[in-house]
């Protein structure tokens, strides 16, 4: 079975076995993630693999990381993750891309990411669940932070940090690279 079949068949046995234990329908998981319910059938029959968007927008309606949907294990006090274990979540062929370094559920999700931004391109995000954290610290290159429309110049040794419950795009306007490390909290599904 190949790295994406397994990713497939994880996502699938976790998005069903945590809308379970949430007690939410289909019909219920969607509405509050914005999936489309046969969408949502898909996912769990493992019959397609869905964006990283749509896979961000299950995890904060059911109030789990991306890192438990993808079914890494939880250690007991201590997890170390590999760099051969990092899951890589969105590419471009430019070579811009995000990865999920290492998550837990601790008081609700909290992942950490690494980004790569090449020069000109550019990732949106949907607004997160209220209540949301988005830090992050740019390491090279300068970031260009979009929040609700207004531009924000993020160059390298700084960090920011905003409430991502808006729209916010991550984009690379300048001719390097942009290298970063991002931290998403997420509250507790209620």
């Amino acid at each position: 079975m190949s790295d994406l079949d397994q990713l497939t068949q994880s996502l699938a046995r976790n998005v069903k076995r945590w809308r379970g234990e949430r007690g939410f329908t289909l019909d219920a998981l969607a509405a509050r993630s914005g999936v489309s319910r046969g969408m949502i059938i898909q996912i769990e029959q493992a019959r397609t693999n869905p964006s990283v968007g749509t896979t961000v927008k299950l995890a904060d309606a059911l109030g789990v990381s991306i890192t438990t949907l993808l079914d890494y294990e939880q250690g007991p006090q201590v997890q170390l993750v590999p760099r051969e274990q990092a899951v890589r979540m969105w590419s471009t062929p430019a070579g811009s891309s995000t990865t999920l370094l290492v998550g837990t559920e601790a008081r609700g999700p909290v992942e950490l990411w690494a980004w790569t931004l090449m020069p000109g391109d550019e990732s949106a995000s949907d607004p997160h669940p209220d209540g949301t954290v988005e830090l992050l610290h740019v390491r090279e290159g300068e970031l260009t932070l979009v929040i609700e429309g207004e531009s924000h110049a993020v160059p390298a040794g700084t960090s920011a940090t905003f409430e991502a419950n808006v729209p916010h795009t991550y984009r690379n306007d300048g001719a390097e690279k942009v290298e970063m490390t991002m931290a998403v909290a997420v509250p507790p599904a209620r």
